[in-house]
């Protein structure tokens, strides 16, 4: 059979968890339809999210569609876990973005459109909530036209909106202006297409039209939207259709070499590691031995397969499969499994702003916390752990307030460990003002310890990461060595002047020299004469941090762009607000009645402009809000406290060294 990996993508409470028990009833997966009210549903298993009533980890769940096996994955909705959908995104073959016919085209939903876009994975779109009160479909179509980066096209039509009985229906051969919007749809992208049109009107038949629309779908190019009700079934059958048509199901070549991507990592019941492995050529049997990190290799002790709504243990997962994998200790998401595989892209979304102290309750708790917060941070790459050994605290880095909280009880209920956070601040970031340089000779004072080395420090483009060249010769001295810099290097960045790290950087290296292995006559091996790796390890910072004293750093904030529709009559007000925010709102888009205003706005602030926004808008106020780019500090520059012994006080920095020594 062919299989589709297919993602159920939303903004929170679209619908999404109940549109997946709609389609597992539909195929006769399951026999009543869960409801998420209820805790009933098949995908949301934990206690937390049947408690809360939203997804928060992604979940894999298998049904057939004639000879197509769907592996579906329902992802969360809440942008605080926004990591859960980066990772299923790097194994999809196409996805459907739920959106409410009521609150219509939230951030949310802006920002997974875009992503799905850049990635170009194939989507349908499904207008959900056909019954609710308030329910638009023409309107809905007009602005999500406008408002999503996609070209859309209606398949259907719906009626009774707002009621129970809410339907929709297909379009079909017979509807001309179907057919019409159809040609001028797909002309955009086909010039052939355009050219027969003008030549011969009759030379594109509907069955013609439908193949070039599903080449288009499956080319990411077009996004047809479907229209229903995930409660009461309406237009359901006919996006199961739309799934089987215009998505692109594959046959994996069991045969090629093997090739899979690790996308999830949970812990089993006795605390084991198990990867959910999305195979793209080749087969995994019990008891292979697998490659991945480059250089690690670990026997699969036990698989797991999804079918037809089950986890069945089986001896072999084949390529277009979803597996869960036994055995492969310290895999990590985004792991590439099979010799010769690169790790799967990511970075398709920002990474978190904010940062919190988190600390236990009971001081008892302290080791045992740090085991939990590690094992979290397996199953979620994107929360970064900061020790800070000085004041002996711990930092946990978050996109928002709802994922403080289900943090706080995962610790609680799976770990038994209460604890507590500090208020959440904004997580900023610092990029090189120009060129400095730096170099420390051995046996040199004020140097103590037995290594040379010199670095530069240049400012790299955004988001290319720290680059760490060298301009002196590989074999000037032991490989080890060098390493230990480069390594160094890398961890010292993470702290930059104002203590904040320096994501992206170009480091050379331009002066090295040791001291041999040598000791006193007849005598064993001496440290004392002899340069160690943990020589260049201690120098390292004093001379890195002296190079970007020289270079300079400007410390920069992360924005938002915001766009907050507001009655007409508020603007005013609101104006006035995000001036006191330091916002910075382009020309407002004035109208009679409702008017938006579009700018950027400090993260730091959304939060408070969230809450202020009833009153400025009378409680007609939307507003969306989305990570866009980091800009420099203005004012007062925010240092963070460091977590290290200062290299930039060279003093404090040796008297600590000598005591670990």
């Amino acid at each position: 059979m062919r299989t589709l990996n297919l993602g159920i993508l939303a903004h929170v409470d679209a619908g999404k968890t109940s549109l997946t028990e709609r389609l597992l009833y539909a195929a006769g997966v399951i026999d009543a339809v869960g409801s998420v009210d209820h805790g009933s549903t098949q995908t949301d298993s934990l206690a937390l999210e049947r408690q809360r009533g939203i997804t928060i980890k992604s979940a894999v769940v298998s049904f057939a569609i004639d000879d197509v096996t769907v592996n579906l994955i329902d992802t969360p909705g809440h942008p605080d876990f926004i990591a859960e959908v980066e990772r299923a995104l790097s194994v999809l073959d196409g996805a459907v973005l739920v959106v409410s016919v009521v609150e219509g085209v939230q951030a949310q939903t802006r920002v997974l459109m875009r992503t799905l876009r850049r990635l170009r994975i194939p989507t349908l779109i499904f207008v959900n909530k056909l019954d609710r009160r308030g329910a638009q479909s023409r309107e809905l179509l007009a602005r999500m036209a406008e408002r999503l980066p996609a070209d859309v096209i209606a398949m259907g039509t719906a009626s009774n909106l707002g009621e129970r009985g809410a339907q929709f229906t297909p379009y079909g051969r017979d509807d001309a202006e179907f057919a019409s919007a159809m040609i001028e749809l797909l002309a955009e992208h086909d010039e052939q297409l355009l050219t027969t049109y003008v030549e011969n009107e009759e030379a594109l038949s509907y069955g013609a039209l439908r193949t070039r629309l599903a080449e288009q779908t499956r080319q990411a190019l077009v996004h047809p939207v479907y229209f229903g009700s995930a409660i009461t079934g309406a237009g359901v059958d006919e996006l199961i259709a739309g799934i089987r048509e215009l998505l692109p199901a594959t046959q994996g070549d069991a045969g090629g070499p093997l090739s899979g991507s690790v996308f999830k990592v949970e812990r089993g019941p006795a605390g084991e590691e198990v990867a959910f492995v999305r195979l793209f050529s080749g087969s995994i049997r019990t008891r292979d031995r697998l490659c991945f990190q480059g250089d690690r290799e670990a026997k699969v002790t036990a698989i797991s397969v999804f079918d037809n709504g089950a986890v069945l243990s089986r001896p072999e997962v084949s390529a277009g499969q979803i597996g869960k994998l036994w055995g492969l200790g310290g895999i990590r998401i985004g792991d590439a499994i099979g010799a010769g595989a690169s790790p799967a892209e990511s970075a398709f979304f920002a990474p978190p702003t904010l940062e919190t102290v988190i600390a236990p309750v009971r001081p008892s708790d302290k080791g045992n916390l740090q085991v939990a917060l590690s094992q979290l941070a397996e199953q979620d790459p994107l929360i970064n752990l900061r020790q800070d050994d000085l004041r002996q605290e711990t930092f946990v880095s978050l996109y928002g307030e709802v994922q403080k909280e289900v943090t706080q009880t995962t610790l609680a209920v799976e770990y038994g460990i209460e604890v507590t956070f500090r208020e959440t601040t904004t997580i900023c970031i610092e990029r090189l003002n120009g060129s400095g340089a730096a170099v420390e000779f051995n046996k040199q004072d004020p140097n103590p310890f037995l290594a040379t080395i010199g670095l530069r420090v240049e400012p790299a483009p955004v988001k290319s990461g720290v680059t760490f060249r060298l301009e002196v010769e590989l074999g000037s001295m032991p490989y080890a060595f060098v390493k230990a810099v480069e390594e160094t290097v890398h961890e010292t960045l993470r702290q930059g002047i104002h203590g904040w790290q320096i994501p992206d950087a170009i480091v050379t290296m331009t002066h090295s020299g040791y001291s041999a292995r040598q000791s006193h006559a007849h005598a064993v091996f001496d440290k004392s004469m002899s340069s160690t790796a943990g020589d260049f390890r201690n120098l390292t910072p004093l001379v890195l941090m002296a190079a970007l004293q020289e270079a300079g750093t400007t410390v920069h904030e992360p924005m938002h762009h915001f766009q907050l529709d507001l009655p007409t009559d508020t603007v005013r007000a609101a104006l006035a607000a995000l001036s006191r925010l330091r916002a910075v709102p382009r020309v407002p888009a004035l109208a009679a009645e409702t008017s938006t205003l579009e700018g950027e706005i400090p993260a730091a602030a959304v939060d408070r402009l969230e809450r202020q926004l009833p009153a400025l808008t009378r409680g007609e106020g939307v507003l969306e809000s989305a990570f866009d780019r980091y800009h420099p500090v203005t004012g007062a520059v925010p240092s963070r406290p460091r977590t290290d012994h200062d290299p930039l006080n060279r003093r404090d920095y040796l008297l600590h060294v000598l005591r670990r020594v």
